[in-house]
């Protein structure tokens, strides 16, 4: 079906106000229409007094160096949305969208909500449209499902030319969103806790099983990785995938492989594991006791994002990231900055902490 023509202009108008003077020719092959076809529009938008057209390109009405300074009377004086973008079917991500909602409230900020699917570039399309509709400040907690496509949306993020804050993910030092504000959960803490606690009880033979397909994914597997591999409390240590989904690209030979938590646990001589996230971590454990390994007096187990890890029918030990707290202080640095324009970046990192259940027991006869 083809896509409506104002909707069209919508995306040309945000792609242009992001990115600055933006060539037609790259417009229209984005767009997929001829190169005819978008040249007029631009004109028609240009006629409308919405961009500027010039040989070849499209510009902004209004250049960065021509804006007006924010007005002093704080992010709430134009009244116009703060577009704010997360993946679809995320209940963490959902929990931090309390915090953000209650500061943007008490600040008298409007929230356009936009609920990403799964789709490639579904996120970049709605930012535009966002931007199109007006939206002034960008929170945003993207997918990053694969580190190709985390670089392919920093370069665009950075380019997006309002207020943006990054929740959830922390920017790759150098890349092109570095300089871009984000409040991120310090995810090395979080393993540290869970590491600390299980050879605290006498665990000496550990099992990470993980995901990798987000970035919290990639973090809590570097960092266990470097945790476990020096600590002098560790004997063994292993990774595995915490479902056969659990990769960035589901056609991968590996996506295929059957998670058999049991036998790795029997072949490390392992005593306890690491668990991500709440969901595959119950499943796990329920696995577990369908082959007769007993949680927690086999095996003691810790749940990581701690969103439905105390409903199993053993409540789990879980490594509690902050989440409301994450976004509150996320919408607070994009208030921040649309209150003041200008200033340093932030990079900020709240600590998780260890919440204990009656998933974790000492090691009989540590």
């Amino acid at each position: 079906m083809r896509e409506p023509v104002d909707l069209r202009r919508q995306r040309i108008l945000a792609a242009v106000r992001s990115r600055g003077a933006t060539r037609v020719s790259e417009l229209a092959a984005e767009l997929a229409v001829s190169v005819v076809t978008l040249r007029r529009d631009v004109e028609e938008l240009a006629r409308e007094g919405k961009l500027r057209r010039g040989h070849g390109v499209a510009r902004p009405v209004t250049d960065e160096a021509e804006r007006p300074a924010p007005r002093a009377s704080g992010p709430t004086a134009d009244g116009g949305p703060v577009a704010v973008v997360v993946p679809e079917r995320h209940s963490y991500l959902y929990e931090t969208l309390h915090g953000a909602r209650a500061a943007f409230e008490e600040a008298g900020v409007r929230i356009a909500l936009h609920i990403a699917p799964a789709a490639p570039g579904a996120e970049q399309s709605l930012v535009e449209r966002a931007l199109a509709d007006g939206a002034r400040g960008l929170l945003i907690a993207p997918r990053w499902r694969s580190r190709a496509v985390e670089e392919a949306d920093c370069t665009w993020l950075s380019r997006v030319g309002v207020p943006t804050v990054v929740m959830e993910r922390r920017p790759r030092r150098g890349g092109a969103l570095h300089a871009v504000d984000a409040v991120c959960t310090d995810h090395w803490y979080g393993v540290h806790l869970a590491v600390e606690h299980l050879t605290g009880l006498g665990h000496r033979r550990i099992v990470l099983a993980a995901r990798d397909d987000s970035p919290t994914a990639r973090a809590l597997r570097a960092a266990f990785t470097e945790i476990v591999a020096d600590h002098p409390g560790v004997d063994a240590w292993a990774l595995a995938l915490s479902s056969p989904g659990a990769v960035p690209d589901p056609a991968a030979p590996a996506a295929q492989q059957p998670v058999d938590l049991p036998s790795l646990l029997a072949e490390q001589g392992a005593t306890a594991a690491v668990l991500h996230g709440d969901v595959d971590a119950l499943m796990l454990v329920q696995a577990l006791r369908d082959a007769g390994v007993r949680v927690p007096e086999d095996c003691s187990v810790i749940a990581y994002d701690d969103v439905v890890a105390a409903l199993g029918s053993t409540p789990l030990t879980a490594v509690s990231p902050p989440k409301a707290d994450i976004g509150r202080a996320a919408a607070e640095l994009l208030l921040r900055r649309l209150a003041r324009g200008a200033g340093p970046v932030r990079r900020l990192e709240l600590l998780p902490e260890l919440v204990v259940r009656g998933s974790t027991r000492p090691l009989r006869g540590a």
